[in-house]
């Protein structure tokens, strides 16, 4: 969006809506997609002047040196994760907050 010279431009809105909530919805996360009480409320905070891209790289560091595209941003000040910095400014902090998700969670009967 920020970026596009010709045609129509997505607003940022959309896009982060599409991203989070929309996303969140397509794979039965009930807990997440949204800033809101009861929910995770995972954020990326982002200098959106500041955000680069870097040219993709491959990765061979999974099991069996099987290979991954990995592709490094600059611009992202923080990644917040159940109320824990787990990332500033590209670094990891150390925090691991998260948790595996195996299938769709059960809706919430608040």
């Amino acid at each position: 969006m920020r970026d596009r010279t010709r045609g129509e431009r997505i607003p940022l809105e959309r896009i982060v809506h599409s991203q989070t909530r929309r996303t969140a919805e397509l794979f039965d996360l009930h807990d997440r997609g949204l800033i809101a009480e009861g929910m995770l409320a995972d954020l990326n905070l982002i200098d959106f002047e500041g955000l680069r891209l870097h040219p993709p790289r491959m990765a061979y560091d999974l099991p069996g040196q099987s290979r991954r595209l990995i592709q490094d941003v600059e611009g992202y000040r923080a990644t917040i994760k159940r109320g824990s910095i787990t990332f500033e400014d590209g670094t990891p902090t150390g925090a691991m907050p998260g948790a595996l998700i195996r299938g769709p969670q059960q809706p919430s009967t608040r």
